[in-house]
């Protein structure tokens, strides 16, 4: 979820007030989603390397996370959203693993569109701490399958993505998903984050439906 600090910048705005639009944003996205009948989406909410930022910008996204996954419950109740997470829980403030440990408790039965926070992830740590599982589990390594490793991701069960969205014009994966996106779609936008609504998500599926899927083989 790209340019919330360009779309801040560019109004002559704090980069913290992008943030805050970035919110309203994906609020407006995950609306327009569940009412689109999808039912898996993930939200590169902060990365791994985020950590890299400023303590104050980091700080603030915190608190922003924090303050509104819980409650955020009417609203995930009244559209049957289910939130998950990908990412390493051992790198979360403790306060901001309760408040997600909080949502995900609250949320499990819910059977609608399956919201994935991607809140501390890196997709190379995501395999690290996979290979560290499936050796936890199956202890020496000698064989070693695609489907022993799938089983071992941070959420086996959400299938492999169909569409990867980069908004702002970005053109890089940034360690995301780098084992489930092998055969993803990609839609780059040049819209910044802050602006994105149930158009742009339309737009970005009406891309996705005008695509040749060959999954590495060829079509006759």
């Amino acid at each position: 979820m790209d340019g919330n600090g360009r779309w801040a910048l560019g109004r002559k705005l704090p980069r913290s007030q992008g943030h805050l639009e970035g919110l309203k944003a994906a609020k407006r996205v995950v609306k327009a989603a569940a009412g689109a009948g999808i039912r898996y989406l993930t939200l590169y909410a902060f990365s791994t390397e985020n950590w890299k930022r400023t303590a104050e910008e980091t700080g603030f996204i915190m608190g922003l996370v924090k303050q509104h996954l819980r409650a955020e419950f009417a609203f995930y109740r009244e559209n049957g959203i289910r939130i998950r997470h990908a990412g390493n829980p051992a790198g979360l403030p403790a306060d901001i693993l309760a408040e997600l440990e909080g949502a995900l408790s609250e949320t499990r039965d819910f059977k609608g569109l399956q919201v994935i926070l991607a809140l501390n992830y890196g997709g190379r740590d995501e395999i690290i701490r996979a290979f560290t599982r499936l050796a936890e589990k199956e202890g020496a390594l000698a064989d070693i399958s695609e489907e022993a490793l799938s089983s071992c991701l941070d959420n086996p069960d959400v299938p492999d993505p169909d569409l990867i969205i980069r908004s702002a014009g970005e053109f890089r994966i940034s360690n995301f998903l780098l084992w489930e996106s092998a055969y993803a779609e990609y839609y780059i936008s040049p819209v910044l984050w802050p602006d994105w609504d149930e158009g742009e998500l339309n737009r970005a599926l009406e891309a996705y439906r005008n695509r040749e899927r060959r999954f590495g083989g060829v079509k006759g």
